[in-house]
């Protein structure tokens, strides 16, 4: 795996994320740093933006005589949240994504929990259109701050390969 920085000059780098098609390793695990806490404001304005107006997710008193008590974060930002935090390592080299599949909410997300993500790779291929590219499928796992899995999906992307 290459080293996380571009040596510019002498004693000059410059942070370099993502990886190349070579890096990726079928099996591979990678847990991704940092988490990210959800707030009142990222719930309501995403579920507003959305157009996902359902008051579980905009209505603390209608939230509060539910089931759960507290406002429920909608499963559209979970997924984004989480999917979000693989970037750094895992796309931000990425051309393209092809899609995301097998999207699977296993437990509620609610405003104040903090989600991680952890990635596994599943499979690489070279591409059949696109010389020097390649598509890559990772299965990445959301947990909450008590370690409990809220949400799994695979995804796949089209990343090049190292060029030097």
């Amino acid at each position: 795996m290459r080293n996380c920085y571009k040596k510019i000059s002498e004693n000059i780098y410059m942070e370099d994320y993502g990886l190349y098609y070579e890096d990726f390793k079928v099996e591979d695990i990678f847990r991704h740093s940092p988490g990210r806490t959800i707030t009142e404001t990222d719930s309501v304005w995403q579920s507003l933006i959305s157009m996902n107006q359902h008051p579980l997710h905009i209505d603390k008193v209608y939230a509060e005589n539910t089931e759960f008590k507290k406002l429920l974060v909608s499963s559209s930002i979970t997924l984004s949240i989480v999917s979000s935090l693989t970037v750094s390592t895992i796309s931000a080299k990425a051309i393209a994504n092809l899609g995301w599949d097998k999207v699977k909410l296993i437990r509620p997300v609610f405003v104040g929990d903090t989600l991680y993500a952890e990635s596994k790779i599943l499979s690489k291929r070279k591409s059949k259109s696109r010389k020097n590219q390649g598509i890559v499928t990772v299965q990445t796992t959301g947990k909450n701050q008590n370690g409990i899995v809220v949400i799994t999906f695979e995804r796949s992307f089209l990343v090049p390969f190292y060029e030097e």
